[in-house]
Parts: C-alpha cells; structure tokens; sequence
C-alpha cells in the first residue's frame, strides 16, 4: 500500500521543518526536510529522509556530511524557497541571501549553516539506509547552536507555530492510572 504525498491520510502528521545544508558535487545547498528526526541521545544521532534524485543526497554521499537546521517559527519564507526547487538547477542559497537570509560557516564541517534557526546541528555521515523511496542518512552530532526561536510546525501541508501547551493530569489522576496499569502486571 502506497501512502502518497498529500493523500489525507499523510497529512495526519506533525513534523518540524528541517532545512539540510550540504557542500558538495552541486555546491552549497539547502533543502527542506520534513522528515528530520532525533534518534538517539547517546550518541547525538539525527535522521534524515532524501530522495535520491536530490541535489542533496549526492551532496550527502560524496562528503559524508550535513547541517540541519531546524526552521524557526519565523522562518516559514526560508522553509518554502528550500523546498520549492532543486539543487541541480537552482542556487538556493544566493536567492536566499539576496532575499535577506543570513547563513554562517560551520565550525566542524564544510557547510552553510542558517543563521537563527531553532537549532543547528552539525552532522558527521555515520550510517545510510536505502529504504523505500528515500534514503535515511544517520548523521552523528558533532556541533549544535540553539538560539532560543521556536520551531516552525508542519502540518496538512500548511505551516503553524506550536500551540498552548497541554498540562499532564493532575497527580491524583497519574496515582490513579498507575494503579489500574499495575493491577495489570503480566506475571
């Protein structure tokens, strides 16, 4: 079963915007990422999902090597200009630039970074994983910088900051719950 871009059932989820900057057969580059996950705290490991046929993904496998920069909620113009065209044709970040966006030099790799992103992290390739129609890149953490900004949200194709924050339940609710899930132990 195939679940495709923009199908409603897709749309259920919520993700951040990752904007992946590389440096390699076809320059500096960014691109949007949806897919963009923390997968391990020890090591620092980050995922990310690219499309083979992305300017991106040779970028990756030639150097073994990318930024991530998580779009701030204010960063929605950046987030749509890296994910609107290719790499291959396209120089992303000199019209990034020429629009006012700010990148900086990365301290541990050779790449861009995006200046007041949520957060960057600077990552060294530790594993590649050719999976369904994308290829998952594990990268290590080797350099963060948070400034403070929110994360940008995605969902249904559009674009939110985060919302009110739901509280936990009340304790009393909590000692509740945790006696019924312990009357329920498997033995």
């Amino acid at each position: 079963m195939d679940l495709p871009w923009g199908d409603e059932r897709t749309k259920q989820f919520v993700t951040n915007v990752g904007l992946i900057t590389t440096n390699g057969p076809y320059g500096h580059d960014i691109m949007a990422a949806e897919w963009t996950h923390h997968i391990s705290y020890k090591p620092g490991l980050i995922a990310v999902c690219i499309n083979p046929r992305d300017a991106t993904h040779a970028n990756i496998e030639n150097t073994k090597e990318f930024g991530i920069s998580l779009c701030a909620s204010d960063q929605n113009v950046l987030s749509s200009i890296s994910g609107g065209s290719s790499g291959k044709s396209i120089d992303k970040i000199s019209a990034l630039k020429e629009l006012g966006f700010k990148f900086y030099k990365a301290k541990k790799i050779n790449v861009l970074m995006v200046e007041d992103a949520a957060l960057n992290i600077e990552c060294k390739l530790a594993k590649q994983i050719p999976i369904g129609d994308h290829t998952t890149f594990v990268g290590e953490a080797v350099e963060t910088k948070l400034s403070g900004k929110k994360p940008l949200v995605y969902h249904a194709q559009k674009y939110w900051n985060l919302g009110e924050n739901i509280p936990k339940p009340p304790q009393d609710e909590l000692d509740r719950t945790n006696q019924i899930v312990e009357k329920h132990k498997k033995k």
